[in-house]
C-alpha cells in the first residue's frame, strides 16, 4: 500500500511537472512571436503580434488576444478560434486557417513595415434626431427619437480573405425618447440595448445593435414607438413594438 501511495505521488509530480514545462514551452512560443509577419506570397505584411494581442494589417477590427497551447493558437475574440500550427521557428511561422488553407510567413526586420494597419475607428458623435406629430381625439402629439452614438463596443466576427477570424468593432446608440403635447412633456425615457434581452433572441442580440426608433402614433392603449435591432453591416435585423401606457409603463413585443 506505501509503494502505491509513493508511485500516485510521483505520478502527480511527473505530471504537474510535464504541465509546468509545457506552459513554459507555450510561453516561450508566443514570445517568438512577437513581431510583424509578412505572407511569403504577397510579400505584403499580414499581422502584428505584441504581447498577447493579435494585429491584423488593413482591418479596422479590434486586436484578437490569443495563446498557444501545443501546436494550436488559440485566437479568442468574439468567437473562440482555433489554429493549427504547421511549423514555428525562428523568423518563419505556418498555420492552417479556418478553411484548411495553409498560410507561410517570415518576420520582418522592422515593424515599420506594418503600414497598412489601420486602428479602432472612433464612435460617431453626430445625434440624429427624428419627430412625428399624431393626432388623438383632437389633441396633437409630438414624438421625438434622439439617437446618440455611445463609446460601447459591439464585436462582429468577420472572416478576411486569408481565412482569418477578425473582430469588425462598431459603436453603439443610446436613443432617447420623448412625447410632448404642446409645450407638456407626458413621458421620456433613454432606451438601451439591454432592455431588449429576453425579447431579441440572446445570439443575434450580443453581436447587434440599437440603430433606429420611429414614434409610430397614439391610440387608446397608450403612445407607439418600434426600435429597430440590426446587425452591423448586414441586412438582418429585429423590429420590437413599445408601447407607454396610460400609467407610463414601458412594455416591449417583438414584431412578427
Amino acid at each position: 500500500m506505501l509503494c502505491a501511495c509513493l508511485f500516485a505521488a510521483c505520478a502527480g509530480n511527473a505530471g504537474k511537472e510535464g504541465e509546468k514545462a509545457q506552459k513554459e514551452r507555450d510561453l516561450a512560443a508566443r514570445r517568438q512571436l512577437q513581431g510583424v509577419w509578412i505572407d511569403d506570397n504577397t510579400g505584403l505584411p499580414m499581422l502584428r503580434i505584441k504581447d498577447d494581442s493579435i494585429f491584423f494589417v488593413s482591418q479596422s477590427g479590434a486586436p484578437v488576444c490569443f495563446k498557444i497551447s501545443g501546436d494550436t493558437l488559440v485566437a479568442q475574440g468574439a468567437e473562440v478560434v482555433t489554429y493549427r500550427i504547421s511549423r514555428m521557428e525562428d523568423g518563419v511561422f505556418q498555420f492552417y486557417t479556418s478553411l484548411g488553407d495553409l498560410v507561410s510567413l517570415h518576420k520582418s526586420d522592422a515593424d515599420t513595415a506594418l503600414l497598412g494597419y489601420r486602428s479602432v475607428p472612433e464612435p460617431e458623435k453626430e445625434v440624429i434626431e427624428k419627430d412625428s406629430v399624431f393626432m388623438y381625439q383632437g389633441k396633437r402629439y409630438r414624438g421625438y427619437a434622439y439617437i446618440n452614438p455611445s463609446t460601447k463596443k459591439v464585436f462582429h466576427p468577420v472572416m478576411t480573405e486569408e481565412g482569418m477570424i477578425i473582430d469588425n468593432v462598431y459603436y453603439d446608440n443610446v436613443i432617447h425618447i420623448c412625447v410632448y403635447q404642446g409645450k407638456r412633456r407626458l413621458y421620456a425615457k433613454d432606451i438601451r440595448k439591454e432592455m431588449f434581452e429576453g425579447t431579441v433572441p440572446a445570439d443575434f442580440l450580443h453581436m447587434a445593435i440599437l440603430s433606429d426608433m420611429s414614434f409610430m402614433g397614439v391610440d387608446a392603449d397608450g403612445f407607439h414607438y418600434q426600435a429597430t435591432v440590426s446587425m452591423p453591416d448586414d441586412l438582418s435585423c429585429y423590429y420590437v413594438n413599445l408601447l407607454i401606457d396610460k400609467d407610463n409603463n414601458l412594455s416591449l413585443e417583438l414584431k412578427e
